[in-house]
């Protein structure tokens, strides 16, 4: 799964693991900001490989958690979802908008390999000091590069450089932001 080759996603492995991810999300969703030491404990179980100041408003939804490695002070607004069946890479002091939706998963394009229920994943990478508007879609192996932003509302389907402003559906350079 983690190499991009094709998996079966009802492994009894990774079913299990989604259930964990499950329990561990649901408390985070219930959890409130006035419980910071709670919130982080529960953010220290679902995130192992996530770095100091990680902010996230709940709700907030994954596949597994331990996927998703990330920078200090990475902030995820309301109701995002990451599918992180590959490695999702972010770095420090990136911030989403509200209803971003990150996907690695994917599945074959030829319909017989679809019916048969495996698929495979691309890993997905998020610089530094990017922000990430509202509602913004980012498609399986996509690379965002450090200090881009992304217009709200934007489905990113192919690499954006560091250093632009890019917005749309598709996702397109608008402008550099030096």
């Amino acid at each position: 799964m983690i190499a991009g080759e094709l998996y079966d996603p009802l492994d009894k492995q990774l079913v299990e693991d989604r259930i964990q991810a499950r329990l561990l999300l649901q408390r985070l969703n219930a959890s409130r900001e006035d419980e910071p030491e709670q919130r982080n404990a529960i953010l220290n179980k679902l995130f192992p490989n996530a770095s100091s100041g990680l902010w996230m408003q709940p709700p907030f939804y994954c596949d597994y958690g331990y996927n998703m490695k990330m920078g200090e002070q990475v902030f995820f607004n309301f109701n995002c979802i990451v599918l992180d069946v590959a490695e999702v890479a972010i770095g420090s002091r990136t911030m989403f908008g509200p209803n971003v939706q990150i996907y690695t998963a994917t599945h074959p394009l030829n319909h017989l390999e679809r019916s048969s229920g495996i698929e495979f994943a691309k890993p997905i990478t998020i610089g530094e000091d990017v922000w990430i508007g509202g509602s913004v879609v980012i498609c399986p192996g996509v690379k965002i590069g450090d200090r881009a932003i992304i217009g709200a509302g934007s489905v990113v389907t192919k690499d954006i450089p560091a250093d632009v402003i890019a917005a749309g559906n598709p996702c397109r350079i608008i402008r550099s932001n030096e």
